[in-house]
């Protein structure tokens, strides 16, 4: 069994850190501290929380990165070194967080990407959109605030909400517009070793409004549609080009590219690089795959793709607790809630825990309360993913649904989209007409 050392900037590694912890592995979990400057408590009593990540460098078999923001510099000088690290490197990082240096490195690879322009203040934005007259979408460069991500629905409506960031002072660093495209979101992912990609290809369909209907803020995905394939037409286009950039940087990790594609030619239009794992991606990803959950890794650091997947499909949603996505009050006032009845075997199975601690709270036992009965509690708002797996996506997300109907009892006004997957219903018979896909909606 192998030690594995989890750095994690998010807080949501601990469903990974348990199901590995369940194989047999010895886990450390290294966890930011809370924007407060607060402790996190997310792991507590459940996996082995460090207070210093570096200290552990040498003890480590290998080494999981969550995010490519935080300690990404220092990681650095490790994987200059050799050590067993499988994430993102300050050179791919950039193709995410700079989106203009992403587009110029597909199209170096020969892959068409959708005009855009870089901005560093408003009034040369608002200028743009006047004298184009076009319809845009705006997005911060770098860690930028995703609700600062818009797709407008006409120049006017730009025009707007440019005016009213600048107003608010909202964002000081540098975005771009890029002209709209409408079409079908799909994205495609692969896991990148020394010796190429895995033969395994990650189709996924994102909803990432807060609301059903994609309603409400943009939080970055409430929930996912995600299945594996070892033909997939999208991967040739906007993956395998970039094979020899990533080797020549000396990569292992999750590359993820979302696109979108014309409804009627067919054509592929990349938006943007997700270049580590993505959450709660990463997290519903667990659902289909077989086996060590961590000695694929393991084995990919070494050029060897012993990756086991399963042909189904998975839903994934997100549950979460006032006032998510906001953030306006501390995790602690988000502590301690309890998550009734949920057994360590629901865990490591459909309901995959996040913001989670185990502690103590009142629960029925024998019909009678007991005050203080030790279970797993809250530590923060975004409490777990639940998913379902299925041959077709009304399979997967029937399965899912029923699991949060099932297993996710918490006192206080959790919320959860209800339509993750719903509108597959009339884009999978376009993906699958283009070649897109092969799966079914029922």
């Amino acid at each position: 069994m192998a030690k594995i050392l989890i750095i994690d900037a998010t807080g949501l590694s601990l469903d990974f850190a348990l199901r590995c912890q369940a194989f047999g592995h010895k886990v450390k979990v290294f966890v930011r501290q809370n924007k407060d400057g607060s402790r996190s408590d997310v792991g507590n009593g459940l996996v082995e929380r460090v207070p210093h990540w570096e200290d552990h460098m040498n003890w480590a078999d290998l080494i999981f990165c969550t995010d490519n923001v935080f300690y990404i510099h220092a990681l650095e000088r490790y994987r200059d070194k050799g050590y067993p690290i499988f994430g993102p490197s300050i050179d791919t990082n950039r193709w995410e967080q700079d989106r203009q240096h992403g587009a110029k490195v597909m199209e170096r690879a020969g892959i068409d990407v959708i005009p855009s322009q870089e901005f560093s203040n408003y009034d040369d934005a608002i200028k743009l959109v006047m004298e184009t007259n076009k319809r845009y979408v705006s997005k911060p460069l770098g860690d930028g605030n995703k609700a600062l991500s818009y797709v407008s629905k006409t120049p006017a409506d730009m025009v707007y909400m440019l005016q009213k960031w600048k107003k608010s002072d909202a964002y000081k660093g540098e975005f771009i517009l890029q002209e709209f495209h409408g079409g079908i979101e799909i994205a495609i992912g692969g896991w990148f070793g020394p010796n190429g990609f895995s033969k395994h290809w990650c189709i996924n369909h994102e909803y990432k409004k807060l609301l059903a209907g994609d309603l409400g803020v943009s939080t970055g995905e409430e929930g996912t549609i995600v299945y594996y394939t070892q033909e997939s037409l999208l991967a040739d286009k906007v993956l395998k080009p970039l094979e020899d950039y990533l080797a020549a940087l000396g990569y292992t990790g999750y590359i993820d590219v979302n696109s979108i594609i014309n409804e009627k030619s067919g054509d592929v239009w990349p938006l943007e690089f997700t270049m580590r794992p993505g959450w709660p991606l990463f997290t519903i990803q667990q659902a289909l795959h077989r086996g060590d959950p961590a000695g694929w890794m393991l084995d990919l650091l070494d050029g060897k793709d012993t990756l086991k997947v399963s042909k189904d499909i998975a839903c994934g949603v997100v549950v979460t607790m006032p006032d998510y996505p906001y953030d306006t009050i501390s995790k602690k006032d988000n502590s301690g809630y309890p998550l009734f009845d949920l057994t360590m075997d629901d865990a490591t199975d459909a309901v995959h825990l996040q913001e989670v601690q185990w502690g103590k709270a009142p629960a029925m036992v024998e019909g009678e309360v007991k005050l203080d009965k030790e279970q797993f509690v809250t530590a923060g708002s975004y409490v777990c993913v639940v998913t379902g797996t299925g041959k077709t996506v009304e399979d997967a997300t029937e399965d899912c649904y029923d699991t949060i109907k099932k297993k996710i009892k918490i006192p206080n006004s959790i919320g959860y989209r209800v339509d993750i997957g719903h509108k597959l219903e009339k884009e999978l018979p376009i993906l699958n007409e283009l070649g897109y896909s092969d799966k079914k909606f029922c």
